[in-house]
């Protein structure tokens, strides 16, 4: 049996499950819940949860605050992934635990590479000169 929904509707599910998981990660971080000694040192920002069309994988992007010790970091999610996973789980009612994939979150840097680039003289004196024509 095919399910009814439309495909905006599924979109619109994808983005909600993904947005829910966000909030309740970033509370079990926030909260100190997992017990581990880098995680404990650092505040972690969970900035996006993407999650597949089927609701099974979901990709957590996080930046630990100021950007340091990013791969410590990381890699004390992924040593915990199991963990997280069930709490995940535990309070966000799916049909299936999701399985989390931690990457560090590259907007950032993107951004301020981007912002430095437009702040470069040469960059400005162009800007500046097609505003004028």
């Amino acid at each position: 049996m095919k399910s009814a929904e439309t495909p905006e509707a599924r979109s619109v599910r994808v983005l909600r499950v993904g947005e829910q998981m966000r909030h309740t990660l970033s509370d079990i971080l926030a909260r100190g819940d997992v017990h581990d000694e880098t995680l404990a040192k650092h505040m972690v920002t969970v900035t996006e949860v993407r999650m597949s069309p089927d609701l099974r994988h979901a990709t957590v992007f996080i930046k630990p605050l100021l950007g340091k010790d990013e791969e410590k970091v990381l890699k004390a999610l992924r040593t915990n992934t199991a963990y997280l996973q069930r709490e995940v789980a535990a309070r966000v009612q799916m049909k299936y635990a999701a399985k989390l994939k931690f990457l560090a979150d590259e907007s950032f840097d993107e951004g301020s590479h981007i912002d430095k680039l437009l702040r470069d003289p040469k960059v400005a004196r162009d800007l500046t000169s097609s505003a004028e024509d």
